[in-house]
């Protein structure tokens, strides 16, 4: 039986060209009239994935 992806997943994490992981930020959706430009900015940046964290997403991804 193939092992499959969960969907969930791939549509929340991509690849680097170097193979690092890359996600979204949280808190960046709602109530944002507290939040300041400057956070909201960086919110909306694109960061990666934690070592910590890699082998448990790429699990999920099936890398």
């Amino acid at each position: 039986m193939k092992i499959k992806t969960k969907k969930s997943a791939a549509k929340r994490f991509s690849l680097t060209g170097k193979g690092k992981i890359k996600r979204r930020h949280a808190y960046a959706s709602h109530i944002l009239t507290k939040k300041s430009s400057k956070r909201k900015r960086n919110l909306a940046k694109w960061g990666l994935v934690s070592p910590g964290d890699e082998k448990r997403v790429k699990q999920m991804l099936v890398l």
